[in-house]
């Protein structure tokens, strides 16, 4: 987080946090950053989306190690998380099951957009949102390369084999 973002106060804040949930209304974040939110971030939810480029208010969460998770217009209010350490996931034999929920976790963990993960695995970006989204799940073949390319990132996670955790 550059010094001279208008959001470095937003980005103090967060980073001095010790809670890895925290809810701010739009009226306390501008109090934190010392002037008005834009329009667009009360009638946008994409103001507040976790985007690595091109939203330098996203920075200061994302460099925070928070991510903004539930963002009530109405309300007013924006809900950030810290993403977990560590995951359960199933196992079958020896292979990781990738879930929609790993799969994403993966991609933030490497700070890549669909797009970029996309690219990096091989595969169209309407796959990868359609993996997170559950809509389906990745083959055995593209869950052992998932699981290779995690290792080497450095992405860990629990598991859990036959419906118990370890």
């Amino acid at each position: 987080m550059k010094g001279s973002s208008k959001y470095q106060p937003l980005f103090d804040y967060l980073r001095q946090c010790d809670r890895r949930e925290v809810t701010l209304t739009f009226a306390e974040i501008e109090r934190i950053v010392g002037q008005p939110l834009p329009d667009s971030a009360r009638s946008r939810k994409a103001w507040w989306s976790n985007r690595k480029q091109g939203g330098v208010q996203a920075r200061a969460w994302i460099d925070a190690d928070f991510l903004a998770e539930v963002v009530d217009l109405v309300a007013e209010q924006v809900t950030f998380r810290k993403p977990p350490d560590t995951y359960t996931v199933e196992r079958q034999g020896d292979t990781v099951l990738w879930n929609g929920t790993l799969i994403k976790a993966f991609r933030r963990h490497l700070n890549l957009s669909q797009i970029e993960f996309a690219e990096l695995l091989g595969v169209h970006q309407a796959t990868v949102s359609q993996w997170e989204n559950q809509v389906y799940e990745p083959t055995l073949a593209t869950s052992k390369y998932l699981s290779i390319v995690a290792e080497q990132a450095g992405f860990t996670y629990g598991t859990k084999e036959s419906g118990k955790e370890e």
